[in-house]
């Protein structure tokens, strides 16, 4: 069950809104009762099977942080560690490994055929980095096994994220109050995820996946990159669109999550662009990756050898094939390079050179994120520096630019810190909550035109 879809929209929202707030506030465990039970259908709804997988990923990180609080054995860390990572490795990687063997040593080892459960990347993560901060003291252990179900399934960020930690709602979950104050902040933050969603990513989106289609070898210049800069749009306004539904969902409840995007692409370099994009994922290998290999203590060659090791995790947490491998890897490569001397370069150069430099990468990046194989990414780069040969090539692109122009410069603007900068202007204003509100709506019933009319409404993320 997407955000963006009439089943969610009106239904299953409204019924959990009306169930959870049928509960007295002074009932915080009835409350919590109700929003796991939301959860749990909502999971279920989508993954009738997996939900098994969800459910024992819950009790082994809850009974795991209890031995962990009770005695602080190294042994019960490990064994945490193996389930989580046991989770991961059966049902999103055992295949690519089995194929991997085949093709390297002739082997003929049949497939598991295992289908990767909706979220699994996600709630895993949650579950570990709960267990990890009762092993390092941060946050005290739960004894109650229906808030740690609660904080792992909560339904807003359960399939594709932000990644929220347990020390973020910790507080939240035992004692919050929900104000209307904060059910209209939230209300507003979910309607402009789902008009970035429905009116920018879906169109971008389309472009996209019409030119990725294509066969690499006939693919123009122009043409190969108007569909990489739609890719660009479309997964960020997918993501940060689905971003803000799932903060503004956690408000409506009572919680408060961290933000997961911040203008990635206004960025002057690699570094700044990984500090903007998917904040709650770079913050969480950073801390329990990053910093325990030693982070930036050990001198510069482990540093940069911790690098690579997170951005080699990092390609392969977002997917079980090679073109993420190679995701990671032109990463790493970009990050160590900046590390070494290209920071103290851009430094002194024009923002715009920044700015281009970063782009220019991450664009690249964004092919080998979208290309199904290794064929077709190198098939896909050569086009995109390939010179054109007829007229028609251009044309193709120029139709693309012309047909969602509105899209494009609308992309562009959302793109730029330009809602912060009016609100700024107009904040305090006599008309300033009226003209929000006003503007929310207008952006439901449009994104709700596009809900109905529309059949292309995929989630980027729903397959991590």
């Amino acid at each position: 069950m997407v955000f963006s879809s009439m089943a969610f929209l009106f239904a299953f929202l409204m019924i959990s809104i009306l169930c959870y707030f049928a509960v007295p506030a002074r009932c915080r465990s009835g409350r919590n009762l109700v929003l796991l039970g939301c959860s749990l259908f909502f999971y279920f709804f989508g993954e009738p099977l997996g939900i098994f997988l969800m459910l024992a990923s819950i009790c082994g990180n809850y009974f795991a942080a209890r031995l962990i609080a009770r005695r602080r054995r190294r042994l019960f860390l490990i064994l945490a560690l193996c389930f989580n990572l046991g989770i991961l490795g059966v049902f999103k990687y055992a295949d690519f490994v089995l194929e991997n063997c085949n093709a390297l040593f002739g082997l003929s080892l049949p497939m598991t055929g295992i289908v990767m459960p909706i979220g699994i990347s996600f709630f895993t993560f949650q579950g570990l980095s709960y267990v990890l901060d009762v092993w390092k003291g941060t946050v005290p252990v739960q004894k109650n096994l229906l808030h740690i179900a609660a904080y792992i399934s909560m339904y807003p960020q359960l399939v594709a994220g932000p990644i929220v930690r347990y020390e973020t709602v910790a507080a939240e979950l035992l004692d919050r109050r929900e104000t209307l104050t904060d059910a209209a902040e939230g209300a507003r933050r979910f309607l402009y995820g789902l008009a970035k969603k429905m009116l920018l990513s879906n169109a971008m989106g389309e472009i996209a996946s019409a030119v990725f289609a294509e066969d690499p070898a006939a693919l123009a210049a122009p043409v190969a990159w108007v569909g990489a800069l739609a890719y660009t749009f479309h997964i960020f306004f997918d993501f940060s669109g689905y971003s803000d539904m799932a903060i503004g969902l956690g408000r409506i409840f009572g919680f408060h999550f961290l933000e997961n995007f911040n203008y990635p692409y206004i960025a002057r370099s690699v570094t700044e662009f990984w500090r903007r994009w998917h904040i709650s994922l770079s913050s969480w290998f950073r801390d329990y990756v990053y910093i325990p290999l030693g982070g930036s203590r050990r001198g510069l060659p482990r540093q940069l050898f911790n690098i690579a090791v997170v951005w080699a995790l990092t390609g392969l947490w977002h997917g079980a094939a090679w073109n993420f491998v190679l995701w990671g890897v032109l990463f790493a490569g970009l990050l160590i390079l900046e590390k070494c001397f290209l920071l103290r370069w851009l430094e002194r150069l024009p923002r715009a050179v920044g700015h281009l430099y970063t782009l220019f990468f991450v664009i690249l990046g964004w092919v080998l994120f979208n290309t199904t194989s290794l064929a077709h990414t190198a098939g896909y780069l050569a086009a995109l520096f390939r010179l054109p040969e007829h007229s028609r090539d251009l044309g193709q692109a120029v139709y693309y630019l012309r047909q969602y122009l509105p899209e494009w410069i609308l992309c562009v603007l959302f793109s730029l810190p330009v809602a912060p900068w009016i609100r700024g202007k107009l904040s305090g204003r006599r008309y300033y909550e009226p003209l929000v509100t006003l503007g929310a709506a207008a952006l439901f019933l449009l994104s709700l035109l596009s809900v109905v009319s529309s059949s292309f409404n995929p989630f980027i993320y729903f397959r991590f």
